[in-house]
């Protein structure tokens, strides 16, 4: 999800420490990215420092853990989030529960995290946040905090109260689907992959249509990765070809920087750039591309640098911990191959925006 939050609106002192010089962070993560590759590799890094990092993650989440089963942004409790976790309370819980599923670890408060989900959704089929800055009631945050809570359920082995699918249908009358942000395309075939049900042929047929008037010449739809990830995330869901998938995968090479990431707007915009690009080089990329290779290592030394001493991530490097941050950049670690997930997940196409899907794989929801 690619939500743009509002630097005015984060109150705690802990996130003024995150509104740096753009240009100071940009030849900060320079320096950083040259001194880690001028002394070690980032596999050779990854044999060493793979077990530390995963349980400083898995102790971050514990620390931000609700005893009601939510999860908070960050340790901070006047931390109020970024991204997905300012928005919304059920990012939080969601992306720790996909990331406990993917290594296999305990949810802290597991009957209570079932029973925060359960209790969330309403009579009409839609789930609804208890906190963040998103109204509840608008069509955008029940289609987020629905898709979203049925990816989580499925994990936790529950299922919804409530039919969802009138979520769906209302973006389906009178194509209101195209007031969404191009970001969200892939959240059609993602609710269905989580819910179980073939997502109606009329639904992508209309919704491919209008991803591939929106796309140039380059590939990308919106002139962002974050956008383009959504489309080619949307494709592998429903099992078709992305369209200028080459031009697609040119594009997002000549977009990397020297600093291994792919900021090119302000942070805000860019918060989950490295995974986009990530996700977009291997599951349609060419794997024996040498310069595939070289941007993997790159995205993996500027991930490195997000790394915070209480065992979470920011979403650049002197940022706060976030559970939004700590979801995408330990997805991009393991797209990298520099973590590695369980050896036994089962329905990877849906747990959280790809980092687990298997390239060459056949997915398909799409009745």
């Amino acid at each position: 999800m690619r939500f743009h939050y509002n630097d005015s609106n984060f109150e705690s002192e802990e996130h003024e420490m995150n509104r740096i010089n753009r240009r100071l962070f940009m030849q900060q993560t320079a320096l950083g990215a040259a001194s880690v590759s001028m002394f070690i590799s980032p596999h050779a890094f990854a044999a060493s420092r793979g077990n530390e990092i995963l349980k400083g993650v898995y102790d971050f989440l514990q620390r931000v853990a609700n005893e009601d089963g939510s999860f908070r942004p960050g340790i901070d409790p006047l931390y109020k989030g970024t991204s997905d976790t300012y928005y919304t309370g059920i990012a939080a819980p969601t992306y720790a529960v996909i990331l406990c599923e993917t290594f296999g670890w305990p949810l802290p408060y597991l009957a209570a995290t079932k029973e925060f989900y359960l209790s969330s959704q309403k009579p009409d089929g839609a789930f609804h946040s208890r906190s963040g800055a998103f109204d509840p009631n608008t069509p955008q945050a029940k289609f987020y905090n629905t898709a979203q809570s049925l990816v989580a359920l499925r994990f936790l082995g529950e299922k919804p109260k409530y039919d969802p699918a009138s979520v769906i249908d209302f973006f389906f009358q009178q194509d209101e689907f195209d007031k969404l942000p191009l970001y969200m395309t892939s959240f059609f075939p993602y609710f269905y992959s989580a819910l179980g049900k073939p997502m109606p042929r009329e639904y992508d047929r209309r919704l491919r249509e209008y991803m591939e008037k929106k796309q140039t010449d380059d590939g990308y739809i919106g002139d962002h990765v974050a956008s383009a990830f959504h489309m080619v995330h949307y494709y592998r869901l429903v099992g078709a070809p992305v369209p200028k998938a080459e031009a697609m995968i040119e594009r997002v090479l000549r977009d990397q920087q020297n600093n291994g990431s792919w900021c090119h707007h302000p942070p805000d915009w860019d918060v989950h750039a490295v995974f986009d690009a990530l996700f977009m080089m291997r599951q349609i990329g060419n794997p024996d591309d040498p310069r595939i290779r070289s941007a993997y290592d790159k995205a993996v030394q500027f991930v490195l640098q997000c790394r915070n001493d209480n065992g979470g991530f920011g979403h650049f490097p002197n940022y706060t911990s976030d559970v939004d941050a700590v979801y995408f950049h330990v997805g991009a670690l393991v797209q990298a191959g520099f973590l590695q997930p369980r050896s036994d997940l089962k329905n990877e196409e849906f747990l959280g925006w790809g980092h687990a899907m298997i390239p060459g794989k056949h997915y398909s929801c799409v009745g």
